[in-house]
């Protein structure tokens, strides 16, 4: 990743999306407190991303978006709101309403079923910027394991009325490959054409973005 974003950088490779899976393993951001691991039953490994404690395992799609701001217009603010909305957009196409909160980074959906004020994120954001191209992006809970969550505090929130979920736990019996449909064309809309290509060890079938040229991309 690294490698590929100062190409990017110098304007010597396309920007580039990776879809995958990992297997289990917690990632610290640059502000993670190690008191948020609870139980280190995977690796813990330095992400160098921002944010704090978080999971990636199998049934979660993560997407590691390496785009040049420089071009879009450099504005971080602005690529989180839009990564955001990307998330927003897909979830609504498999009706499932996901909200953005002020004091809380990721995408939440209400639980009213649990309780008055109960909230589950169902999409984390953890980036990096470096050279003005983005590194790192979104994780989305499809049909994770939502147990290997409670070896850590998931994002530094402490407060009972917040958990996680997935769409599976949503009652949305949906696979990875119906998710990946949704999340391109969301993306296309948002951040511009793409086409596929096959990168080096990953066998991924990988979205790389063309220059945005929609009215709805940031500006150039």
């Amino acid at each position: 990743m690294d490698a590929r974003s100062a190409e990017i950088a110098a304007g010597q490779a396309d920007e580039l999306v990776w879809l995958l899976e990992h297997a289990p393993l917690y990632t610290a951001g640059t502000s993670a407190n190690r008191a948020d691991v609870i139980d280190a039953r995977f690796p813990v490994h330095e992400s160098g991303r921002g944010g704090q404690m978080t999971y990636h395992g199998p049934g979660q799609r993560v997407a590691y978006g390496m785009l040049d701001l420089k071009r879009r217009g450099p504005d971080v603010r602005r690529f989180v709101v839009t990564l955001e909305e990307w998330i927003i957009r897909t979830l609504a196409a498999f009706n499932v309403r996901g909200e953005r909160r002020d004091d809380r980074i990721g995408v939440w959906v209400r639980r009213p079923e649990k309780g008055e004020g109960r909230e589950d994120k169902i999409a984390a954001i953890g980036i990096r910027v470096k050279q003005w191209v983005t590194l790192h992006g979104m994780a989305l809970n499809v049909d994770p394991d939502l147990s290997h969550f409670s070896g850590i505090v998931p994002c530094g929130v402490h407060e009972q009325l917040y958990g996680v979920t997935s769409l599976a736990d949503l009652g949305i019996p949906v696979s990875m490959p119906e998710v990946d449909a949704v999340l391109r064309r969301e993306f296309e809309t948002l951040f511009g054409e793409t086409y596929t290509q096959t990168v080096g060890r990953t066998e991924n079938d990988s979205p790389s973005a063309r220059p945005a040229r929609s009215a709805s991309s940031p500006s150039r």
